[in-house]
């Protein structure tokens, strides 16, 4: 068995979920919800991300609570009452921690700092799934555009090709580079697709597939208002509740700085499924590569100016 150093003094009486009153508060919601929410992620990260050993008994799907408490540095009884809800406190400190240890994405360690009713002292961390060796083979991808993007699909990573492709990617705030959002209420993304009907109806149908997993969580439901709120066009796809699988395709762009642009999308998972993948725009035939080429120099150019 692992054991690790305490961050947290361990309460001496911790308060069993819903003890105590007949219907939960808004609290005991939320303690629930961070449960759930820290379970899911321990148990969709595999040992070998982590450098572990896996072992030859290993039942539990993903990590073990004694692995993520000693990769947290937290005690293994601690976190065991953080994942059944209990009534204990919990310090910014050992929130970073967690998410640390737990490879949450930029969204995920908000949702976390949310549930848990603390201020993240780092906010804006990058995302640990993007390492520094993952960034640099983004780079040396180019002139392919490429980006890193959760199943939510938020984009949390690019290289500089993908930031030009189908807007200025640099030019969008952090909180609403992600596709659904760019599809439904970005121009120049939606002016950059052909057959832009067909390619959200898709997306959307991807995105629905996707959400089946995370039906409760915030962040899921809030992107989904969002898009509601914000989109005729989406609450009309929605409503046809279509479902469809993820996959490479073939697709068409109007770049707005070289034309058009006939590439092959390739999806490759970084780890589970619902975790985060890389995803590559090939070129499909010589002309999209040379004009692939001249966005790649054009960006160059605009970085020495």
């Amino acid at each position: 068995m692992v054991t690790a150093a305490r961050r947290d003094p361990v309460p001496q009486t911790p308060q069993a979920p819903g003890a105590g009153s007949s219907a939960p508060s808004g609290t005991e919601v939320r303690r629930h919800e961070l449960a759930d929410f820290l379970r899911s992620r321990r148990e969709r990260i595999t040992p070998e991300q982590v450098g572990l050993v896996r072992g030859r008994r290993r039942r539990t799907p993903g990590l073990r609570r004694e692995e993520v408490a000693q990769l947290s540095a937290v005690g293994v009884t601690w976190y065991t009452w953080l994942e059944q809800a209990r009534d204990i406190q919990v310090s910014p400190q050992v929130l970073d921690a967690l998410a640390r240890a737990l490879l949450l994405d930029r969204s995920e360690r908000t949702h976390l700092f949310s549930l848990a009713g603390a201020v993240d002292p780092a906010p804006g961390t990058e995302c640990p799934s993007v390492t520094p060796a993952l960034s640099t083979m983004l780079r040396q991808l180019e002139p392919i555009p490429a980006c890193v993007q959760n199943s939510r699909y938020d984009v949390l990573a690019h290289n500089r090709t993908y930031g030009r492709l189908l807007c200025d990617m640099d030019a969008v705030a952090p909180e609403d580079r992600n596709i659904m959002l760019l599809a439904y209420t970005n121009e120049e993304w939606r002016s950059s697709v052909m057959d832009i009907a067909e390619v959200t109806r898709l997306l959307t149908a991807k995105f629905r597939a996707a959400m089946a997993e995370h039906l409760a969580e915030p962040a899921w439901k809030a992107l989904l208002e969002r898009l509601e709120a914000a989109s005729p066009e989406f609450r009309d796809i929605w409503a046809r509740h279509e479902v469809v699988g993820t996959g490479g395709r073939s697709k068409i762009f109007r770049n707005a700085h070289v034309g058009l642009l006939r590439v092959e999308t390739t999806d490759l998972w970084l780890g589970p499924s619902a975790g985060p993948r890389l995803v590559t725009y090939a070129p499909r035939d010589e002309e999209t590569r040379e004009r692939l080429e001249r966005l790649q120099a054009l960006v160059l150019a605009e970085a020495e100016d």
